[in-house]
């Protein structure tokens, strides 16, 4: 056996021995059990209840049609590995490859199989695809996130911006949430929202999805007038990066953050909390460039027990000690930043 393959399986066992418990304790059906454990390899496994997805990291430059099958029967024996140490059947091995994802490309589909099931997280559920876009539909990194947001949400009006399939909403529903609002720009991801909340038994008067564009709504709330009012929970938690061509202009967190996070204060009602994450490796959210806000740092709160990399998302609780003078309406974007 190949010395890699051999460490991987080694590690894949600890792993399996460590979460399989702690996953059946909880009914959590959908975790990391490996994610680069091992710097030489490079692979992520994600177990979605009798189902597993694979992210290999494999070198895609050029190289010989001897390297070629060298790579690929590499790649083939840790899927057999993978399977025969999980019980999964290898059909029932979805791979999908990282590479580099610029603007919308992430969320877009890739396949046409429709691989879906229901899986089980802390009492909920949710529907996840397992072959035809990049992502499945729940990021697994946010399963503590999506609790604590559960905790916060009784008697609370939620908005959830940047909302894909609305996991957010449905634990804030499920908290007590008085109504939620659920925006984002595809229309596939808000139908999946949809889906997930009536799959959680929760009815949708008062649980509302809106095809927005964000950041157009956060530029002038006056083109979204079904996002009314102010919120006293908002979770934001946007894309790294993005320039798709059905948004007007491009956007960077680490450029734009300090304009995104002023915008969204308009609509935070007087007590009220945004829960703030990213992806953005390196991010930090310094406080000396907030004076109005009161900023906590619960990424290490956060992060699961299935995840071991601390950088894999920065998380945060702010609230504003000062309310904004403006009420939600017309106001501008940075020069340099998104819209411009």
């Amino acid at each position: 056996m190949n010395p890699k393959v051999e460490m991987f399986a080694n590690r894949l066992r600890k792993n399996l021995r460590r979460l399989l418990p702690w996953a059946a304790q909880r009914q959590v059906e959908a975790y990391r059990l490996y994610d680069r454990d091992i710097p030489e390899v490079k692979l992520t496994v994600d177990r979605y209840g009798p189902a597993l997805v694979v992210y290999p990291y494999v070198y895609s430059g050029e190289m010989t049609e001897a390297e070629q099958q060298e790579q690929d029967s590499y790649l083939q024996d840790l899927l057999e590995t993978t399977a025969q140490l999980t019980g999964v059947p290898r059909e029932q091995v979805f791979v999908k490859e990282r590479k580099r994802q610029r603007g919308a490309a992430q969320y877009e589909r890739i396949t046409e199989e429709q691989a879906e099931l229901v899986v089980r997280e802390n009492g909920h559920r949710f529907l996840v695809n397992l072959s035809d876009y990049l992502d499945t539909g729940l990021f697994l990194d946010h399963r503590d996130t999506r609790a604590l947001v559960q905790k916060l949400s009784a008697g609370r009006r939620v908005l959830n911006l940047f909302g894909y399939t609305g996991s957010f909403s449905v634990y804030a529903a499920k908290g007590g949430a008085l109504a939620t609002t659920t925006v984002d720009l595809s229309a596939t991801y808000l139908a999946w929202a949809k889906r997930n909340l009536q799959l959680n038994g929760i009815g949708l008067s008062q649980h509302r999805q809106v095809r927005a564009d964000v950041l157009a709504l956060l530029r002038d709330p006056l083109t979204v007038p079904e996002v009314r009012g102010l919120f006293d929970l908002i979770v934001l938690d946007p894309p790294t990066f993005s320039n798709s061509k059905r948004m007007h202009g491009t956007f960077d967190i680490k450029r734009d953050h300090d304009w995104l996070l002023r915008a969204t204060l308009r609509f935070l009602a007087p007590g009220g909390v945004i829960l703030f994450s990213t992806n953005r490796r390196g991010f930090t959210l310094r406080s000396e460039d907030f004076p109005m806000l009161r900023i906590r740092d619960i990424s290490a709160d956060t992060l699961p027990k299935d995840f071991h990399d601390p950088l894999v998302r920065v998380c945060y609780l702010i609230e504003a000690t000062e309310q904004p003078k403006a009420s939600p309406s017309r106001y501008g974007a940075p020069r340099h930043g998104y819209g411009y």
